[in-house]
């Protein structure tokens, strides 16, 4: 997966990347945290990659993201674990 970092200020940081369904993720998660004030993504044309967007206050946009995706790894992992078990 290819990511690219296109501005990135204290509480503002905003990437391109081609994973739909990873930035719909990181999104969710996102936005369960009550310091992020915007969590977004979005496509201008399906040839374009996705922007995903984070605004936020109280701790640093980067440390938001990081916090993301390690929560969603780690219910990743439970819910693999989880499958394996139901077999």
């Amino acid at each position: 997966m290819n990511i690219e970092i296109i501005k990135d200020e204290k509480n503002d940081l905003e990437v391109t990347m081609d994973n739909q369904t990873v930035a719909e993720l990181v999104r969710v998660y996102l936005n369960k945290d009550d310091k992020v004030k915007l969590g977004a993504w979005r496509k201008d044309h399906y040839s374009k990659p996705i922007r995903l967007k984070i605004v936020t206050e109280g701790k640093t946009a980067k440390k938001a993201l990081s916090e993301a995706i390690s929560k969603a790894s780690k219910d990743l992992d439970k819910y693999k674990d989880e499958f394996k078990k139901a077999k």
